[in-house]
């Protein structure tokens, strides 16, 4: 992970994905010091979050699809 962190608010979803999995593996091998554990979780916490939102919206434009495709049926 580097020094400089993109902010999450402009990760797309496979940049954030891949970002939790690394901050994940990181803190499963252990060996960092409070201070820079705390830090990876609240990133992690900020990525997790950030994730749920593209698939939220995803989930939204899918309804919103089939949605339209059933109005079209009846009329």
């Amino acid at each position: 992970m580097s020094d400089e962190q993109t902010p999450v608010a402009e990760l797309g979803y496979e940049q954030a994905r891949d970002e939790l999995i690394e901050v994940v593996r990181i803190l499963e091998a252990g060996g960092q010091d409070l201070d820079s554990s705390l830090a990876l979780w609240e990133r992690g916490e900020e990525l997790a979050a950030r994730c749920s939102e593209h698939l939220d919206g995803a989930r939204t434009r899918i309804d919103k699809a089939l949605g339209g495709d059933e109005n079209m049926d009846e009329g």
